[in-house]
Formats: C-alpha cells, sequence, structure tokens
C-alpha cells in the first residue's frame, strides 16, 4: 500500500478534481481518507467531517480555496503530515509558511499530474 492521504474538500460529485484524485489515488494503491462538508461516499471511500481525525496520514491533498483553509490549519497540523499538495486553486503561501515553521513539506502543484508522471 502507498502513501495514506487525507483529500480536504472531497464530494460525491465525480466531476470534481477531488473525486478524480481519490479515484486515482486509489488506482495507484494508496490508501486514501477523505473530508468535506458532507459525509457521504466517493469511489467507495466514506467522506468523513472535519470532526474526524485520521491517523498515519503521509500527505494531505488540499480542494479548498485558502480562506476555507484557515479553518484547518490546526487540525492539518495536528495530523503531522509528511506533506501538504495545495492543487492548483488552492495555493496559500501563509499556510505554506506555518507548515515550514512545524517541518512539514508543501508544494504547489497537482496531485493528478504528479500521479501520472510518477512524482507522487
Amino acid at each position: 500500500m502507498g502513501k495514506k492521504t487525507l483529500v480536504i474538500g472531497a464530494s460525491e460529485n465525480t466531476e470534481r478534481y477531488a473525486a478524480q484524485a481519490i479515484r486515482m489515488l486509489k488506482d495507484y494503491d494508496h490508501e486514501v481518507v477523505a473530508l468535506g462538508r458532507k459525509a457521504g461516499i466517493i469511489h467507495e471511500v466514506s467522506i468523513q467531517t472535519l470532526a474526524h481525525t485520521f491517523e498515519n496520514v503521509d500527505t494531505v491533498s488540499l480542494y479548498i480555496n485558502p480562506k476555507i483553509q484557515i479553518a484547518y490549519y490546526e487540525y492539518v497540523i495536528a495530523l503531522n503530515p509528511e506533506r501538504v499538495i495545495f492543487n492548483p486553486g488552492t495555493e496559500n503561501a501563509k499556510f505554506a509558511q506555518i507548515l515550514k515553521e512545524k517541518n512539514i513539506q508543501s508544494e504547489n502543484a497537482c496531485t493528478l499530474v504528479l500521479l501520472r508522471t510518477d512524482q507522487y
């Protein structure tokens, strides 16, 4: 099993990039957990709400805009992931700096592209 990844911004809408990332992460044999505003299921992954705490998360893949991210700063830091991926449209220099101060790597990248190009 690959890197355990938490997708934040998940929804049951298969047209959304977060849903596509969940499917592709699973296709590449990564364990996937998901967090969204509404509970549900997408590609056989249960979407949890913010109240849920996940263990041993290697990567957090963000699909929420920078203003919404503010409410997630402490939550993501408490997970102590190896890295946080800011997908296109989610770039946030302030949060990236906070992560750096906590020794958590971050990158502005696309989870889908990283997977397709063996850079994940």
